[in-house]
């Protein structure tokens, strides 16, 4: 699955865990129940699994994501994984290719952090490219700020370019995703809000887009355009 539908991977992995929980006797009552087409392939997927076994119940899981995964449409936001880190996320040297500037050779900072707030280190490493114009702007070079991120008088000013990246990591972990914000968009509207008073060029404008730009970039292996 393209690490851009995360979110689905996400809804996918606890929706079938919880069917798979319901049990044989449930599959019947399924019938003509689904609202969208997640949930009907979903079905679709339970009523052939179900011709090949007597149960659901006992079903391995992973099976049923594997086949899943062959079937949902590469296409939705790019986002991090609030269950586990996808096992399509890109590599530190990958990401050393696309880093420059005070970001240069970072990428295991971000696929350390990334481990340890349960983060897709592409998604930390979309974001700083962003807000520092790649490693270039000020407050990556003199702040060591990769992120934008604010404190009490400010930008923040961090000892080193690791210390910045680990607190955008636990950041995004506490007040976002732990929260029930999954996509880049939903971030977004909370983590550069359009209209913003400390925003007067409007730069939030293109935070979404920016960062969904490189997010699709890093895990792709393309070039920036």
């Amino acid at each position: 699955m393209n690490i851009g539908s995360l979110s689905s991977n996400w809804l996918l992995h606890k929706t079938i865990l919880d069917t798979s929980r319901l049990g044989e006797s449930n599959l019947s009552n399924q019938s003509g129940l689904t609202n969208n087409p997640f949930e009907e392939l979903l079905e679709q997927v339970l009523l052939q699994t179900k011709m090949n076994h007597k149960s659901t119940s006992n079903l391995d899981i992973s099976t049923l994501l594997a086949r899943l995964d062959s079937l949902v449409p590469q296409t939705g936001a790019g986002v991090p994984q609030s269950e586990s880190l996808s096992s399509k996320t890109t590599g530190s040297n990958n990401l050393n290719a696309h880093l420059k500037g005070v970001l240069q050779n970072t990428g295991h900072f971000f696929q350390e952090a990334g481990k340890k707030y349960n983060i897709d280190p592409a998604l930390l490493a979309a974001i700083s490219i962003h807000e520092t114009g790649n490693g270039t702007s000020n407050a990556a070079r003199f702040k060591f700020n990769v992120a934008g991120m604010m404190g009490k008088n400010g930008l923040k000013t961090y000892s080193s370019i690791e210390e910045s990246i680990f607190d955008m990591a636990r950041n995004l972990r506490q007040n976002y995703l732990d929260k029930g914000k999954l996509t880049i968009a939903q971030i977004g509207a909370k983590y550069a809000p359009i209209g913003a008073a400390n925003d007067p060029t409007q730069l939030n404008n293109h935070w979404v887009t920016g960062v969904q730009r490189y997010f699709d970039t890093l895990t792709t292996g393309s070039n920036y355009a």
